[in-house]
């Protein structure tokens, strides 16, 4: 693996890539949109910002966000798009594990605006047998979640700790408009059922689990938080269709100690990016 720094963006968490696009989203519903080809001539100053709709109800941590393959209109510039809750603090009196939303997003004329349409929700988050560890109220029953667009496939994964494993569950990809009103967000919720799983495995147990990305039919898994020698900052490439992991690198072996949070694929290129908003190209992943 190889990394090559190309510019900086804002702190935050995850973030998802669309026409040259560079979406970064922070802990608190808010995104800096950066331009990939200025930034590779030395130019990383963002273009926009905007925040998530709805935040005051529902805030995503933004800890996994992607874009989908389903636009909301024809002529859309942009498919859906999710962002993930998390362990959102700012909501821990109404926690919501293993919840994604799903946004429409818009250029509006210089600048970019949200609209939620859909919550999508893992209806088992408390079984024990199957998603979280007996301990309750831990932060790993919320969960992680990519789409392999390709294919059409909504990953869910978490990290059980009794066995110390990751474990993975695909479904079809929801449509935006599947589900029933949420009252409260007065947009569909969608909750899937055990009944609704089509692939599950475990693999190698992922530490601290943060953005994710799928490529070619494979997931890209980030982990770890900068400098800590036991949740080290780390990649792994997992393959749903071999139910295997491929590869396991971990950052500080080039030089890249800190947290890691956004991945994403764009034109074959790999975008990768920690904490503090450094934004590299990977290379070599293999």
């Amino acid at each position: 693996m190889k990394l090559e720094k190309i510019g900086n963006v804002m702190e935050g968490q995850d973030g998802a890539i669309w026409n040259n696009l560079i979406f970064r989203f922070n802990h608190a519903a808010k995104c800096a949109v950066y331009d990939a080809e200025k930034m590779a001539k030395g130019d990383s100053t963002a273009i926009a910002y905007f925040e998530l709709d709805k935040k005051d109800l529902i805030m995503p941590h933004s800890n996994a966000v992607f874009f989908g393959n389903e636009y909301y209109e024809e002529g859309d510039e942009f498919p859906l798009l999710y962002s993930n809750v998390y362990n959102n603090y700012k909501f821990q009196e109404n926690r919501q594990p293993g919840v994604c939303c799903v946004y429409r997003l818009q250029r509006d004329g210089d600048g970019f605006s949200t609209t939620l349409l859909q919550v999508i929700e893992i209806g088992f988050v408390y079984d024990s047998e199957l998603w979280c560890s007996k301990e309750k109220n831990d932060v790993r029953d919320y969960g992680n979640f990519v789409i392999d667009r390709e294919n059409g496939v909504y990953y869910a994964f978490t990290m059980i700790d009794d066995i110390k494993k990751a474990r993975y569950f695909g479904f079809k990809l929801p449509k935006c408009r599947d589900g029933q009103e949420d009252e409260i967000l007065g947009v569909k919720r969608l909750v899937l059922k055990k009944e609704d799983i089509i692939n599950q495995f475990d693999c190698e147990y992922h530490r601290y689990i943060q953005g994710a990305c799928a490529y070619n039919g494979k997931i890209y898994s980030l982990e770890g938080f900068g400098h800590d020698k036991v949740n080290v900052p780390a990649i792994r490439i997992i393959n749903p269709k071999t139910k295997s992991q491929e590869l396991f690198e971990v950052f500080e072996n080039f030089e890249s100690p800190t947290e890691p949070e956004l991945i994403d694929f764009w034109d074959g290129v790999c975008y990768y990016g920690d904490n503090p908003g450094n934004m590299y190209i990977l290379t070599e992943l293999q």
